[in-house]
């Protein structure tokens, strides 16, 4: 999965570059692919809403050790984002900060009980680097990323038994943003999110103490608003 995003992000940090220069995105310079927009085009603070949808897989083992389950998980995501750009004449340079309401998960059965594990919430600090080519800016995005998590297993009898953990890890993206105005923009961004491993103590038979682990991609839509 992690190779796979990877993949992913740096084939759409390469199409939105070839798409922004064969529709003539060029600033009005006199290059027919690229030229730079003033150096205050894409600079300020910025903050926005969003949408996502998440996908990927957990993986949960007896923190006493034994065999490791395997699980995909996927569901929505939203959230808000701000920021801050720095445009040395082309060249863009920032920072971001998102937090997500989160309903990635999935549930399995275990016996006659249910054992579910999901991401209630995550967010991640991260830098951004891109190019402007006019009023799109294709970029390359990473950081930090941080997310509580949850796990349960529910009876027979419909006794429901949970446990929170926060999981940290990193995060890794591409994405493309694109002016409607001067201080409104609409963005598309692709990340792939590690949240790493935590341990569940405290759930009952036959699930136990559950060391696990959550990895998942984020196809998010966007708006900001630059101040």
């Amino acid at each position: 999965m992690k190779r796979i995003g990877i993949t992913l992000a740096a084939f759409l940090m390469a199409s939105a570059a070839a798409q922004a220069a064969d529709l003539g995105w060029n600033g009005g310079g006199s290059s027919a692919i690229y030229s730079p927009t003033p150096v205050s085009g894409w600079s300020g603070f910025y903050a926005g809403v969003n949408g996502d949808y998440g996908f990927g897989g957990v993986t949960r083992r007896a923190t006493i050790g034994g065999p490791t389950t395997e699980n995909n998980t996927n569901g929505a995501a939203f959230g808000a984002q701000a920021g801050y750009n720095l445009d040395m004449g082309g060249f863009v340079l920032g920072t971001e900060a998102d937090l997500q309401w989160s309903g990635i998960g999935y549930s399995e059965a275990v016996g006659a009980d249910t054992f579910k594990s999901s991401v209630d919430f995550f967010g991640t600090v991260r830098g951004r680097a891109g190019m402007s080519f006019g009023q799109v800016m294709p970029y390359v995005t990473g950081g930090f990323a941080a997310g509580r998590g949850t796990a349960s297993l529910t009876n027979a009898g419909g006794v429901t038994t949970s446990q929170s953990a926060t999981h940290m890890g990193w995060t890794l993206g591409a994405g493309l943003e694109a002016k409607a105005t001067d201080n409104i923009s609409f963005k598309a961004e692709y990340l792939y999110v590690d949240l790493g491993t935590q341990s569940y103590n405290g759930l009952p038979a036959p699930i136990g103490n559950q060391d696990v682990s959550q990895r998942f991609s984020v196809v998010r839509a966007g708006i900001n608003y630059k101040f």
